[in-house]
Order: structure tokens, then C-alpha cells, then sequence
């Protein structure tokens, strides 16, 4: 007798026998076994169709890229800092000489007896000073008893010369002679070594207005400009930026291509501190270029030691200046002064 999961069984084969298998169109193409020849006889025949390739699309002629009308170029404002402070305005001078006279007075007294022994060579020189000072401790204050009776009146009148910056070097001068020799004896004023004097704020390139030396116009900041052929424009030196450079890597290649190798220089930072545009010109269709125009971006440049030297330079340069912020606006031309005087400093 046929246990219960055998008769399970043979009904499941009965049952697959007689249903019919559906194939869908996509697998019509696939070989199909069937359990029964009579499934198999049954099975509809099914014809494949073959599906129409979408109409190509519709190809664009290949245009080239338009030329662009700007050529990038990068230049470089090569800088000397000031080498000496500027001269005080009277007003700044009166501030200071007001503010010597204060402290003067708030401070302590001057103990002579901490620095000099009584009835020695110095001690006697002091002595000397101090008299000529009218009893004023401090070189450079003038007339001024801070603890006498013009202890109130420290402020310095219109028209005064204690406060002139010249009338303070001389009277340092002058107190820094030796009055009494290593006898303690006073010595002749024909007999006195003077003190060296310090070096003038003016130099030789000064008075022969030499625009080509760094020893000019010390208290000020000294600017190079550059001459390009024959003719008569002046400018930073500048060069065209090519794909495999930044900006800071063409500017410090066209200085050394513009100006030699014997230049200590330090291009200050990667961005641009000013730029200039010179717009591009057409033809008379308004499309064709005749000339490209030119986009600068100016790097800002510090010359610490060297000299420039346009023997060999690559870029056609003849001639070049250091000069000033004011120079620099009678020199260059309108459209370029305009593009960098914001950045140029008096100092």
C-alpha cells in the first residue's frame, strides 16, 4: 500500500503533465524541454520578431574654439623699502620735544653721583655741560627746568627752533665733546676733537639726480620701471603667462629674463595686488580680431640686494629708472598709473 507522500507525488507529476507551459516572447529563442509529448504537441508555435534600429541621430559639424581676444600676461612691481625714517613735520617734532619735556619732568631726578666720581676728568666735564644746559640734566629738551620756575611752560612756542630736528643733531654734537682732558684740566676750544658727524640723508645720486641708483631717495620707497624698444613707454616689467605656470612662477621668470640674475628678490605672495586691461581690436565685422588685448595682473616684488642689469634681457628692453610714487605718476601712462597707484606707497 502507497504511503501518503507517495500518492502526494504522483499527483503533483499528473498534475504538471497535463498544464501547459507559457513561454514569453523575449525567451521564444530559448530551447524549452517539456516533461510530456503531449505538453510539447500542445505548445503554440511562436515566430520571432525582429525589432527596427532607431534612425540615427543627426551629426554636428565640428566647429573650432573662437581665439581668445585677451592674452594673460604677468608683471612684477619690484619695490626698495624706505632705508631711513622721514624728517618730522613741526608738528610731529613739537609732539615729540613736548613729550621729552613731560617725561622730564614725571621721572626722577638725575643722581650724577651714581655715574660720575666726585672730582674726576668726567665728573668735571659734567660739570661743564650742565652749566652751559643752564642746570637742564636732559641733551635734548633745551632750556627747560622741569623743577624750577618754567617747570609749567614745557609746551614749545610758534616759531621755535629747540624742537627742529637739525638744532637737536647740532646740540648733541656739540655736548659730545670732551671739555676736560685725562689731567682734569679744561681744554681750549681751539683744541677740541670734534665728534663725527653722521652720515647726510642725502647721497651723491641725490644731488646728480641719478633716476638708475638704489642709493636715492632714501626715506622713501624707490619703484622699477622698465623702457620697451625705441620707443618712449615706461613700465613694469611683464610677460605672457603660459598653461604650465601660475602667476607668481611668470613673474619671477620675466624679472630675471627683464632685469639678470644679480638681483636678491622676494616676490610677495601669489596674488595680484593690481591689473590692468587694454580691450582688443576688431574688424570692422565686429568679429574678426585684428589685435588681441592684453589682461596684466601685477605682483608686488622686494629687491633686497643687487642691481638690475638689461644686458642679454629677452623682452627688448633698453632703459630703466628707480623712481618714486610721484615720479611714477609724471612717468607712466594714464591708463597703467591708474591700474596701480592704489597699491604704491609714499613710504
Amino acid at each position: 500500500m502507497m504511503s501518503a507522500p507517495g500518492r502526494r507525488g504522483s499527483a503533483l507529476l499528473l498534475r504538471s503533465s497535463s498544464r501547459r507551459a507559457v513561454v514569453c516572447l523575449q525567451c521564444a529563442s530559448i530551447p524549452t524541454q517539456f516533461y510530456s509529448a503531449e505538453a510539447a504537441a500542445t505548445q503554440p508555435t511562436i515566430t520571432s520578431t525582429t525589432t527596427t534600429p532607431p534612425p540615427p541621430l543627426p551629426t554636428k559639424e565640428k566647429t573650432l574654439p573662437k581665439p581668445n581676444p585677451y592674452l594673460i600676461k604677468s608683471g612684477v612691481i619690484l619695490s626698495r623699502p624706505p632705508i631711513l625714517t622721514r624728517l618730522p613735520t613741526p608738528f610731529e617734532a613739537s609732539f615729540y620735544l613736548y613729550q621729552k619735556r613731560l617725561n622730564e619732568r614725571l621721572s626722577a631726578p638725575f643722581r650724577k653721583d651714581f655715574y660720575f666720581k666726585q672730582d674726576t676728568a668726567l665728573d668735571l666735564d659734567w660739570r661743564i655741560k650742565l652749566k652751559e644746559r643752564h642746570g637742564v640734566p636732559a641733551k635734548d629738551i633745551g632750556r627747560y627746568n622741569p623743577r624750577g620756575r618754567m617747570a609749567w611752560n614745557d609746551e614749545v612756542l610758534v616759531g621755535s627752533t629747540t624742537s627742529d630736528p637739525q638744532h637737536i643733531v647740532e646740540t648733541l654734537l656739540k655736548d659730545a665733546e670732551v671739555r676736560v682732558s685725562e689731567d682734569g684740566e679744561e681744554i681750549a676750544p681751539e683744541e677740541r676733537i670734534p665728534v663725527e658727524r653722521p652720515m647726510p640723508r642725502t647721497t651723491e645720486a641725490d644731488e646728480k639726480n641719478d633716476v638708475r641708483r638704489l642709493d636715492r631717495r632714501l626715506d622713501e620707497t624707490l619703484y622699477l620701471v622698465v623702457k620697451r624698444g625705441e620707443e618712449n613707454e615706461w613700465g613694469f616689467p611683464e610677460g605672457q603667462v603660459p598653461t604650465q605656470e601660475a602667476l607668481h612662477e611668470t613673474a619671477q621668470r620675466i624679472l630675471t629674463e627683464s632685469a639678470g640674475p644679480n638681483m636678491n628678490t622676494w616676490i610677495v605672495g601669489r596674488v595680484p595686488v593690481a591689473h590692468r586691461v587694454s580691450q582688443p581690436d576688431f574688424e570692422e565685422d565686429g568679429k574678426t580680431i585684428k589685435q588681441r588685448g592684453e589682461k596684466v595682473f601685477y605682483l608686488k616684488g622686494r629687491i633686497m640686494a643687487g642691481q638690475a642689469d638689461l644686458t642679454d634681457n629677452k623682452h627688448g628692453l633698453t632703459d630703466f629708472k628707480w623712481l618714486t610714487k610721484n615720479e611714477l605718476k609724471e612717468t607712466l601712462s594714464k591708463d597703467m598709473w591708474d591700474a596701480v597707484k592704489n597699491m604704491l606707497d609714499l613710504r
